[in-house]
């Protein structure tokens, strides 16, 4: 026993060397600044954008299910070790969305947005261009399009749906969910949009699947695309340092088209929306104002 006990201990250690007697030297612990540093290098994925005390917590409740004290032990695990470092990547995003988040706003969406910025798009010739960002598993994309499709403006408009996690857009893709998921989705809505998979599992229809593009996007680190009439942007920030949300916001806010609507959670009111160049018209809905501030400028390409 105290053998595997000093096995493991070893495993556990990282050794910087040997001193002059021969014996090893363990390396100097990480901080989590450090580990931070590392591991943007390695998934340019900046830790220190997000709320430290919450970010930190996740990570520190993943080590400590694997014995692990020290964050440069784990940064090497990570570095080796596949499925572990994709493990990590999932911790770090929150996967979990709703059909209908907040289904008050969705009829607002539908009443009073859309129809709004249906007429603009159709002005200017082009289709509806609509991004989900952050999109998680697509029960919000899929809500976009459902609204959409009783509309009758699915085949013009154009559903972009992105998140930093690639197996959580593959989910996404497939459009698969279970029963306890479904709970804002009306009979009605179940019965067009859906098929039954079995064992309390259903699809979304191919129609619906087809018109979402989904893409990996990191929205701290690559370029926008512009134009958009609509961005969904909704329970994202919350866990974003105050730098990193404004950052954000003047990205967004350079990413709408004219008169673009971007629709933020209940929970993320923009304070200070004036200083971003949105005005507020209902409840999470702000509008691209005409004057945007120079520095609010999207990119126009994705690459």
């Amino acid at each position: 026993m105290e053998a595997r006990e000093a096995k493991a201990r070893a495993c556990r250690i990282p050794w910087a060397g040997q001193d002059s007697a021969g014996s090893p030297v363990p390396a100097a612990a990480w901080d989590f600044e450090t580990f931070a540093q590392h591991v943007y290098a390695k998934s340019g994925i900046d830790l220190r954008a997000y709320k430290r005390q919450q970010m930190q917590r996740r990570i520190n409740s993943l080590m400590q299910s694997l014995g692990i004290e020290d964050y440069r032990i784990y940064f090497e695990l990570l570095d080796k070790d596949r499925g572990r470092y994709e493990e990590f990547l999932r911790r770090l995003t929150i996967n979990v969305t709703e059909f209908f988040r907040n289904p008050e706003r969705y009829d607002d969406l539908r009443e009073k947005i859309l129809p709004e910025l249906a007429r603009n798009a159709a002005r200017r010739g082009e289709p509806l261009k609509i991004w989900s960002a952050g999109c998680a598993d697509g029960a919000e994309p899929y809500s976009v399009a459902m609204i959409l499709a009783e509309m009758g403006l699915l085949r013009q408009a154009r559903i972009l749906a992105t998140d930093v996690d690639v197996q959580v857009l593959e989910r996404a893709r497939a459009g698969v969910f279970v029963e306890f998921e479904m709970k804002n989705i009306s009979s009605q809505r179940m019965q067009r949009f859906f098929v039954s998979g079995g064992q309390g599992r259903f699809q979304v229809v191919e129609d619906l699947r087809r018109a979402v593009e989904f893409r990996r996007h990191d929205l701290l680190q690559d370029p926008y695309e512009s134009g958009f009439d609509l961005i969904l942007c909704r329970n994202v920030v919350i866990y974003f340092t105050e730098d990193a949300k404004h950052s954000l916001y003047r990205r967004l806010v350079g990413a709408l088209a004219e008169q673009g609507i971007l629709f933020v959670g209940g929970t993320e009111p923009i304070l200070r929306y004036r200083e971003y160049g949105l005005d507020l018209v209902g409840q999470g809905f702000y509008r691209r104002a005409s004057r945007v501030p120079s520095d609010a400028q999207g990119r126009r390409h994705w690459v």
